[in-house]
């Protein structure tokens, strides 16, 4: 097999010469690095990427192969969307030989058929350490020399590009949950529906405030939380009421906004399946999946607001609630796929809330 050359080149200037496998182009983006040992496929699915060159830092990638595209109520059985987002992927060492028994196809190949260009031989710990020390930046996979535009996608309405574009229901349950799909997590969907529940999936900016539902439901997504003006707006009214709300990770900044606090762009981000994080005036660890670039000042919390769970590593807000109303949400993700179970209980204490409020 021919290897076509390839570097990554960073907005600091530094650059790291690899080879290129998956589509042999060239792409421009955010570069971040994800920790977790298992779990590409679906964290190559996952819209909160959307825009961005991931990095994955466990050495050998490739060697479980890709499963094919199986449905099951309506959603693609193992992965997290119907498409890749990443930009582009960095790895230490493409394995050909793929081996699983639901394997259908090669990293390699999937990847091709997505044009999504990749790279192979990088010292992703020493890259890791750049960007740790230096925090995350854009920076462009070039393949044979093709040169391309910088890209930051921070910048951009990432949200817009990746929510549906129309209402979807899935399931016939007992609650009626309402989704505002910020670029959701097909295993948050998953969830909701073996938990005897309507699911009523809105675009991110739809004016759900008039609408028949049990429960609200803020979901994960990219880039900056401040660009979803229109679902603040919508949430903000939402707020006032009773009604149980709950939010994930793009989700948790959203509540955040709305209740008057702010938000800040993390250094490099959490994007891992091993983050611990500690249950706010408790002794109550917690092992969680993460992947975010953003996070919220808890400084700004109103009087009505507390924080709810903290970060073990750097102390940043992994969740608020609402002292009186039962509104609240986590930056973790509680549905996790592939990573820790520890905090999925958190669809069901929201689900308990819809109950008590609904009084079924």
């Amino acid at each position: 097999m021919t290897r076509i050359p390839a570097k990554l080149l960073l907005s600091n200037g530094l650059s790291f010469s690899g080879y290129s496998f998956g589509y042999a182009g060239s792409v421009s983006g955010e570069v971040v690095f994800n920790t977790a040992m298992t779990g590409y496929p679906e964290s190559l699915t996952d819209p909160s990427y959307r825009g961005q060159i991931l990095v994955l830092t466990y050495p050998l990638i490739g060697n479980y192969g890709v499963p094919d595209m199986v449905s099951e109520a309506g959603l693609p059985a193992f992965f997290e969307s119907d498409q890749i987002h990443v930009s582009g992927l960095v790895i230490s060492s493409y394995s050909e030989q793929y081996s699983h028994w639901n394997a259908g196809r090669s990293l390699a190949s999937w990847l091709g058929e997505h044009s999504i260009p990749a790279i192979e031989g990088i010292d992703t710990r020493a890259l890791t350490q750049v960007i740790r020390e230096h925090g995350a930046m854009t920076g462009k996979i070039i393949v044979d020399g093709e040169e391309v535009n910088w890209r930051n996608p921070n910048s951009e309405n990432l949200v817009a590009e990746v929510s549906t574009k129309e209402v979807i229901r899935y399931g016939n349950g007992r609650y009626r949950i309402l989704l505002v799909d910020l670029g959701v997590k097909y295993n948050i969907i998953r969830h909701f529906l073996k938990r005897d529940t309507t699911v009523i999936r809105v675009p991110w900016d739809y004016d759900f405030t008039g609408l028949e539902y049990d429960g609200l439901f803020l979901s994960n997504g990219p880039g900056d939380p401040k660009k979803c003006e229109a679902t603040i707006r919508h949430l903000q009214r939402q707020l006032t009421h009773p009604k149980p709300v709950f939010g994930i990770c793009l989700g948790n900044q959203l509540m955040a906004l709305a209740s008057g606090a702010d938000t800040f762009k993390l250094r490099y981000g959490h994007r891992s399946h091993n983050q611990p994080v500690l249950q706010a005036g408790t002794n109550k660890a917690l092992v969680t999946s993460q992947n975010h670039g953003f996070a919220i000042d808890s400084k700004t919390l109103g009087s009505d607001w507390e924080e709810w769970f903290i970060n073990l590593n750097d102390g940043t807000n992994e969740g608020i609630r609402h002292r009186e109303l039962p509104h609240f949400s986590v930056q973790f993700h509680p549905e996790a796929s592939s990573g820790p179970t520890d905090t999925e209980y958190l669809f069901d204490e929201f689900l308990s809330e819809v109950g008590r409020f609904s009084g079924r």
